[in-house]
């Protein structure tokens, strides 16, 4: 498992030393770049293996429904190897199973929805998409390319409020470290932009943007469940194996998100076509930086994002404090490391593919089941057998280990 300094997101190295996909295994180039000495002197002392999830926790204690609907098809023994959640692949075109499926996460929304309504006083459309981006508040994680496109669906409502819209509810959580300005200030701005979108009667419930406060644990398995989009958007090449992304993804949530971090295993395991990818992969940021990243080229080509500017920079949602969002906006029209406005455009175009298939709700479905049967790679149960068998050379036991308290022989 590769530990990383909080805030320091690690150095991507060519893509030729990584392979033909040309993005970065979640773990394997770091030795090869930030310890590229030490690898290259004893490359057989480095190991990595891809983080996972404890299934008892994520789907059987906080998606008991799902739990149940999947145990009725395919037994129970996918509680201790989720890998038997391959065998839900034959029931991609199970007209019940989709049923049951679907009515499962109308269950789980309707729930947070009644939590929303009595935590933060909003009342949400639960028809609507749950988009959540829940994860440490931080540049390269791009909650701010999130905020854009927030604003975008604004101003397209504004402007023809007659036209058809896929309403979305819009959360995003996570927490700042203490010194971290910039962090604190994507927090202040996402419930800035809460509080001009939910009070405008033309919106109405066709998009509410809620900060999900004191984001932990026991909020996130209230949350997960609940989830249609997965929000998985870091700049390619930043991010080494988060774990939220495999949360949502055996809670039955489809994810949005670059070839980054361990999204490139989720596609490898489910086929890209399951996920809705989007941007720049890691060999195009480095061609980028060595071009070099300008800001003002796409603030001039596009519209919707020159607008979207313009208001943070105005004031619009923070009418009180005119200049509140000042460093926000200078930060990604002159020195943005994370190059949010590159990813603007594609990111967009492929939230409204989000849109389009939401409006078939027995194919969403589909897709959702696709890729809860390959979420089974995840797994902490593998996590660990891995480290036991290839970094401490154990084995299993087969005899019952005694508790602390009994005697031994």
């Amino acid at each position: 498992m590769v530990v990383r300094p909080c805030g320091s997101p690690w150095v991507p190295t060519p893509p030729t030393a990584v392979g033909g996909h040309g993005c970065p295994p979640p773990h394997g180039c770091i030795p090869r770049g930030r310890f590229k000495d030490f690898y290259e002197l004893e490359p057989n002392k480095f190991q990595n293996k891809t983080n996972g999830i404890t299934p008892r926790r994520w789907l059987l204690l906080c998606n008991p429904g799902l739990a149940e609907v999947i145990a009725q098809r395919i037994g129970e023994d996918f509680v201790a190897d989720l890998d038997q959640l391959q065998k839900l692949r034959s029931f991609v075109d199970d007209e019940s199973f989709i049923r049951d499926v679907a009515k499962v996460k109308q269950e789980n929304k309707l729930k947070f929805a009644a939590f929303l309504e009595k935590e933060y006083g909003v009342r949400v459309n639960p028809a609507s998409i749950f988009d959540v981006q829940v994860k440490r508040i931080h540049e390269y994680k791009r909650q701010l390319l999130n905020c854009l496109h927030i604003i975008t669906l604004y101003n397209r409502i504004k402007k023809e409020p007659n036209k058809p819209f896929v309403p979305r509810t819009i959360m995003i959580g996570g927490k700042a470290a203490p010194g971290y300005h910039m962090a604190k200030m994507i927090i202040k701005l996402v419930t800035s932009i809460g509080d001009v979108v939910n009070h405008d009667p033309a919106v109405g419930d066709r998009l509410k943007v809620l900060f999900l406060e004191n984001y932990r644990v026991s909020l996130a398995e209230k949350v997960i469940p609940a989830a249609d989009l997965s929000e998985q958007i870091s700049t390619a090449g930043t991010e080494a194996s988060g774990t939220g992304n495999m949360k949502f993804m055996l809670n039955g949530a489809l994810t949005i998100g670059t070839m980054d971090g361990a999204n490139v295993e989720m596609a490898e395991e489910a086929g890209e076509e399951n996920l809705f990818i989007f941007g720049m992969r890691v060999e195009d940021v480095e061609a980028l930086d060595r071009q070099g990243y300008c800001a003002h080229d796409y603030y001039e080509r596009l519209p919707e994002l020159r607008q979207a500017v313009d208001q943070l920079s105005s004031g619009f949602f923070s009418p009180r404090q005119p200049d509140l969002f000042r460093d926000i906006v200078n930060m990604l029209m002159n020195h943005d490391r994370f190059k949010v406005f590159a990813d603007y455009e594609a990111y967009v175009k492929c939230q409204e593919k989000v849109s389009a298939l939401y409006k078939n709700a027995r194919e969403w479905t589909r897709m959702v089941i696709r890729n809860v049967a390959a979420s089974g790679k995840f797994s902490s149960d593998r996590t660990i057998a891995q480290y036991a068998r290839e970094i401490w050379g154990a084995e299993p036991t087969r005899h019952r280990i005694p508790a602390p308290d009994e005697p031994r022989e």
